[in-house]
């Protein structure tokens, strides 16, 4: 009897090792053959531009390490960066900074950006606790680092800091939007209720159904303030190429075509993903041309020298092109629940068997932000949170429309820095008692 379930589990076994999508595995064998050509490309540009190098004093040396260069970054493959936020200025004293993960869950952990404040400094120990809820949607939390900065001398931040799905094993289960909802909701009550929250772009949804969630029960660790930044909470408003693209195909659609298992080459191996890889194709697919010239534009700042522009690029480039699995079933979730069925905003949606209802919210802050130039989350969109959260007072509600911004403009670069975190800041300081 053993000898036959044994027998039934191999066969079990070499079944699924077969299934793993060929796709995947395709893209694995690229990686890894274009890896050394990449290596290669890098030692031949660094040749042609090292000072110490007789080659570099050749005729078009410039032109050819640019283009070394160009063709290195382009084949190379990108690992997940660091935050790199070492320290902080507050009051014009240089505050050491340290990130500490201070719950880790299988896909996600929660991180701390610790402040080392001097005894000067030490009222500053009452700061509001903030909590920044990161996209989990194909890049890592890091690329809203830009974020994390200029908060920082305002406030103590937390962050969700989600796993690529592919490393995580299959033993730890499944993850549906439903799980994180719950995620949220632990987050949220381990600072709850004197806690603001930040969410951008994806996790507006998650977010309000966890407050909504924790309203209707009368939770008394609800946060004291929502401030939510270019999420799709109804997007049957102004609609963008991303949303038209969720409704022009049907649920078995995308089970069927943008979901594929693991490989064996990481610890997530057989778990089904919807691919990091794939996400990041259809972002550049949606903009080519920009990228081209950015590429472009690249290769001619390498080629006269302009270094500021070059380093722009690479930070940009390093972030954007460091990507993640996400897990099937949330992917899916969202696709169905946000996308297709528009649940959230038709009041339909339900969470482990309890409806989720945003009009339950009356005692938390409300702030929504969207970018006028925004071409993933349309105008209107996250502005529909103020309407659902009927029963916030007209007082506690805000809204900016950034004009000029685009999707990114929102949390990172010069405008945001200039004009939206103040706003931000002002808001969460003006609810905190």
């Amino acid at each position: 009897m053993c000898d036959g379930n044994a027998d039934v589990l191999a066969v079990e076994q070499a079944r699924l090792v077969t299934e793993v999508d060929v796709l995947y595995q395709m893209h694995e064998w690229q990686r890894k053959l274009l890896n050394p050509l990449s290596a290669w490309a890098d030692a031949t540009a660094r040749i042609f531009s090292s000072p110490y190098s007789p080659l570099a004093y050749t005729p078009f040396s410039r032109r050819l390490a640019a283009g070394y260069e160009l063709l290195h970054r382009l084949g190379k493959h990108y690992e997940k960066p660091e935050f790199g936020l070492v320290s902080t200025v507050i009051e014009d004293v240089e505050v050491e900074v340290n990130e500490q993960v201070v719950l880790a869950k299988p896909f996600c952990n929660f991180l701390h950006f610790r402040r080392s404040l001097p005894p000067g400094l030490s009222q500053h120990e009452h700061d509001p606790t903030v909590i920044i809820f990161a996209p989990l949607s194909g890049h890592h939390a890091t690329l809203l680092r830009d974020t994390v900065r200029a908060l920082l001398p305002h406030f103590n931040l937390y962050i969700t800091d989600w796993t690529d799905a592919r490393l995580v094993p299959l033993s730890k289960g499944p993850f549906h939007l439903d799980d994180y909802v719950e995620y949220c909701l632990e987050f949220i009550r381990m600072h709850g209720p004197n806690v603001h929250l930040i969410s951008v772009c994806q996790p507006t949804v998650p977010v309000l159904a966890a407050v909504s969630l924790m309203a209707s029960a009368g939770d008394p660790a609800l946060p004291r303030s929502m401030t939510m930044m270019g999420g799709p909470i109804d997007t049957r408003r102004n609609p963008t190429q991303v949303n038209a693209l969720a409704t022009r195909r049907n649920y078995d659609w995308f089970r069927n075509h943008v979901v594929f298992k693991v490989p064996s080459s990481y610890p997530g191996y057989l778990r089904e993903v919807y691919p990091g890889f794939l996400q990041h194709a259809g972002f550049v697919a949606m903009n080519p041309d920009r990228h081209a010239e950015s590429h472009w534009d690249y290769y001619l700042d390498l080629v006269k020298g302009d270094q500021d522009d070059v380093a722009a690029h690479r930070r940009f480039y390093d972030e954007y092109n460091a990507v993640i699995d996400l897990p099937a079933e949330y992917y899916l979730d969202t696709i169905r629940v946000v996308f297709q069925e528009h649940q959230l905003p038709r009041g339909i949606w339900h969470v482990r068997g309890q409806r989720v209802a945003p009009e339950d919210i009356s005692n938390v802050a409300l702030f929504t932000i969207e970018g006028e130039l925004d071409d993933i989350s349309g105008s209107g969109q996250t502005q529909a949170a103020l309407e659902l959260c009927r029963g916030i007072p007209a007082q506690r509600k805000q809204h900016l429309t950034a004009m000029g911004v685009g999707h990114y403009g929102i949390f990172s670069g010069r405008r945001w820095r200039e004009n939206i975190a103040p706003r931000i800041t002002d808001f969460i300081l003006a609810h905190d008692s």
